[in-house]
């Protein structure tokens, strides 16, 4: 049951509901914003190898006659040396492995930017090869990619020639969406020429294996040159990530998501490993973030918000990670294109659906199995396709009963399901088509209740919901981009105990979101745009009343009860604009806006927001320095604002988020962040018992403030050819009170100290071993202090003491996790065993208590957690 933001009361029978802020508004048609020219950049030339180096072919794959490709991306300094080589397009372990050795012995005469020298980061690729045993492979193969700006826009007609070492030439030109294609070529070594009015020629080398397609992406420097700035480095060819427009984003790389101990290699659950980020009870799988409550963390799937991230426990997400492109934490001061959220936002994207040819992946554990599938259905269609079967219920129950002093059986049962189609529609709009779904349900049946609340027959939670949604993407221009979405849904919640309590809600969000970007010029860019959600709610509830007297009306069983119902709707329409200020190249200043309107209550608030970043240091090692302030605001539920449950007049919740910190680039694999935040909330809704007032027996006001004060710190070792890790740390202290009458209390979700500390290691041969250890203050928790005897009941009602005054003892747990992976051909197999609690540490969740309450036991968590699995990658 959530608890209200700040009340100091016992909760009411009415388990609030899960916030659903999605509806619609009309389209508002965007004109294309006046474009500016490319953003200049100094002309470059790439460098140029001296010296080559052999790569040794290992030893272990001698006998088999394999033949590898390895590509790499090096970097390399002023003088030509290369100081790191990280695996780009891997070969296998062992041919990895190889080629760092072999790259380490590569000179370059370096990069040069208007004649002088500096670093740059380029592709090499190695080709192993066994002498003669295998048999010759004379198959054509091909090189296809496209070309693209520096600022990752689509260059058509540019020329491209492919010249062969015998000198035979194929000429192509790309199309309107930057592709091209030079096919039936004879495998060997190419150099590759790109010319394009307005770029410098750009030469490379690339190799066309027997049979396959090298896809290549190039971005060729601008002619032009602006007045000269000083620079460390330059990028050639090599896609990085998109430059931050919020204080703080969380970004990891694949192998760290997949490999994670604890996790299942569930993309979604490595949040949980971020700093910021508290540990939810019992396992529940809620994000908690910075000291705010779960509900104040929004989750959205591409600009639609969604009610859950996980499923049953939090085992597991309810998006596979094989279908996200990628995942944005940012815990606090956001960007103005997120709102109806005062904690944090988990922004997840679906990635396109693959182009060249049919692929799937298969999972099988002893919690669930899985299957997706993906490919094109033309030139400009593609699709994929996944599923997902929990089988938890096949075992669970049978080792719950088999403990002997368990008095309860269970069922837990989930899946999911995804389905999207895309399609190009003329060079410059994509639109996509897609579907998710999740179902949770448990049932817990008490064989024998307990004497002081003795609840009969099943205690049920069935949680469920979908989203439809339509997605747009429009290249207006060179600089102008334009994304427009409408999405439809379902959430629903039944809870049940028995005969003596049921709540069924029922809510069908329909979401439009319109966003602009305009480069406007070298200084400006603009972004902009408006989102909106209309939701049908339908609540009904039978359970008894809340008392309002203070030490209650008897036990919750012999409380008479009544059926209760909410319909309506709500309109919540915003509007949002931000403005990126470069003065010069290392600075950054984000002043932002947003409005939002909630028709529950006929409120408008207008959140101005502002975040900078500067690097003192723009080259290797990078130093940066980072800061926002912003007000945020979020709706009241819909039970607390709607009749007959709701009071009317509330208004939004509101937050102040303010952060400073700094980045420290360490060395070119290890990373240092350092972070302080301050929130300060204001006009919370509390909840305090009303027997005259609504039908539910509350009244609500914004009477309710908090506080909430921390430090985070993450330093992390980025992934190379064997090793990645981190330890994350977070001191943080979050506190509530009902009214300003009263003193500052600890909140139910405050956890002083997190530590995570993770670390993986390729061990060859196809072996990885990991290990994750996490350290969590104790969850705080209401004491009993003593009870009371309900002769008429004939039973007892317990007396509580101070609110959240007690906590839990420390949590802590060693998770290890190994894997074997096996290169059959087309196939890529992966085994793993994935071990939750590997010391058994009895975890405390909570406490029991005797039938007159004057004694009372800890109530631990799940002991130890095998996950044995099996995955495959066509």
């Amino acid at each position: 049951m959530r608890r209200s933001y700040a009340t100091s009361r016992r909760s009411a029978w009415l388990t609030p509901l899960r916030r659903r802020r999605l509806s619609v508004c009309v389209l508002a048609l965007v004109l294309a914003l006046p474009t500016s020219a490319l953003a200049q950049q100094a002309a470059v030339a790439p460098p140029e190898l001296v010296t080559n180096a052999t790569p040794e072919y290992p030893e272990s794959k001698k006998g088999s006659g394999e033949a590898a490709t390895v590509v790499l991306t090096l970097t390399i300094d002023s003088e030509g040396r290369v100081t790191n080589a990280a695996v780009q397009t891997s070969g296998g372990e062992a041919f990895d492995e190889a080629a760092v050795v072999a790259a380490r012995r590569l000179e370059f005469k370096p990069a040069q930017k208007e004649g002088r020298a500096v670093a740059s980061r380029i592709p090499f690729r190695f080709d192993f090869a066994v002498g003669e045993e295998p048999p010759a492979d004379t198959r054509p193969g091909e090189i296809s990619g496209s070309v693209r700006t520096p600022t990752d826009a689509p260059v058509a007609n540019a020329r491209v020639s492919v010249t062969s070492g015998s000198g035979t030439r194929t000429d192509v030109v790309t199309d309107e969406k930057g592709e091209f294609r030079a096919p039936n070529l004879v495998p060997g070594s190419y150099t590759v020429h790109v010319e394009a009015e307005g770029f410098m020629p750009t030469d490379m080398r690339e190799e066309v294996a027997a049979g396959e397609a090298t896809a290549v992406i190039y971005r060729p420097g601008l002619a032009k040159t602006p007045p000269q700035e000083p620079a460390e480095a330059m990028e050639i060819s090599v896609r990085g990530e998109r430059p931050p427009r919020e204080v703080t984003r969380r970004v990891l790389e694949q192998r760290e998501v997949q490999k994670i101990p604890g996790t299942n290699g569930d993309a979604l659950r490595a949040i949980e490993n971020m700093p910021g980020v508290a540990r939810p009870p019992g396992s529940t799988g809620a994000l908690i973030v910075r000291g705010s409550a779960p509900q104040d963390t929004g989750i959205f799937v591409d600009g639609t918000q969604i009610p859950i991230a996980y499923h049953f426990g939090g085992v597991t997400s309810v998006i596979p990670s094989e279908m996200l492109a990628r995942i944005d934490f940012l815990p606090g001061n956001f960007g103005p294109e997120y709102g109806r959220a005062m904690g944090g936002v988990v922004d997840i994207g679906i990635r396109s659906p693959a182009k060249d040819k049919l692929h799937g992946v298969f999972k099988v554990d002893l919690l669930d199995a899985r299957l997706s599938v993906e490919g094109p259905l033309g030139k400009t269609t593609r699709f994929l396709a996944g599923a997902r079967r929990s089988w938890v219920d096949a075992w669970i129950g049978s080792a719950l009963e088999a403990g002997g002093s368990t008095t309860i059986t269970a069922a837990p049962v989930y899946y999911d399901y995804q389905a999207g189609i895309e399609q190009d529609i003329g060079s410059h709009t994509t639109a996509r088509l897609f579907l998710l779904g999740s179902d949770d349900r448990l049932k817990i049946v008490l064989d024998a209740p307990g004497s002081s609340d003795p609840v009969g027959g099943a205690i049920r939670n069935h949680t469920r919901f979908y989203r439809l949604q339509a997605r747009t993407e429009t290249r207006l221009s060179e600089n102008v981009r334009w994304m427009n979405m409408v999405s439809y849904g379902m959430d629903r919640l039944e809870l049940g105990v028995g005969e003596m309590f049921s709540l069924d809600v029922r809510t069908n969000p329909l979401t439009f979101r319109s966003d602009i970007r305009a480069k406007l010029s070298d200084m400006f860019t603009l972004v902009g745009g408006m989102d909106a959600v209309w939701t049908q709610a339908d609540v009904r509830v039978l359970a008894a009343p809340i008392s309002d007297q203070e030490e209650g009306s008897g036990p919750f069983f012999a409380r008479p009860r009544r059926l209760q119902t909410l319909q309506g709707d709500i309109f919540q329409p915003a509007a949002y604009a931000m403005l990126e200020v470069a003065p010069v190249k290392s600075l950054k200043l984000l002043p932002s806006v947003r409005a939002d309107y909630s028709s529950a209550i006929r409120d408008w608030r207008v959140a101005p927001r502002f975040a900078a970043r500067y690097d003192v240091v723009p080259g290797y090692p990078r130093t940066t320095l980072k800061g926002g302030l912003g007000l945020f605001n979020q709706p009241p539920q819909p039970e607390e604002s709607l009749r007959p449950f709701g009071t009317p007049n509330l208004r939004q919740n509101q937050a102040t988020h303010a952060s400073a910190g700094f980045e420290q680039q360490l060395s070119q694999q290890v990373e240092l962040s350092v972070e302080g935040f301050f929130k300060k909330l204001d006009y919370l809704v509390d909840q305090s018992p009303d027997a005259t007032g609504s039908a539910g027996g509350s009244r609500y006001a914004n009477t309710g403030s908090g506080r909430v004060a921390g430090g985070e710190l993450l330093l992390r070792y980025k992934p190379d050819t064997r090793f990645f890790g981190w330890v994350a740390y977070t001191l943080s202290r979050s506190e509530r009170r009902a009214d300003d009458s009263e003193a500052f209390r600890t909140f139910a979700y405050d956890q002083t100290h997190i530590l995570t500390a993770l670390a993986s290691y390729k061990l060859g041969r196809g072996w990885e071993i990991g290990g994750r250890f996490r350290y969590v203050t104790g969850s705080p928790y209401t004491p009993t202090t003593s009870a009371l005897y309900d002769a008429d009941a004939g039973a007892y009602s317990p007396i509580y003491g101070a609110l959240y005054s007690d906590r839990n003892a420390a949590f802590h747990r060693l998770d290890v996790r190994v894997d074997k992976t096996w290169e059959l051909g087309v196939l890529k197999l992966t085994a793993y065993l994935d071990l939750q609690n590997a010391y058994f540490r009895q975890n405390p969740e909570g406490r029991s208590y005797n039938f007159n309450y004057s004694r009372s036991a800890v109530v631990s968590g799940l002991p130890f957690l095998p996950t044995l699995g099996l995955r495959g990658e066509l």
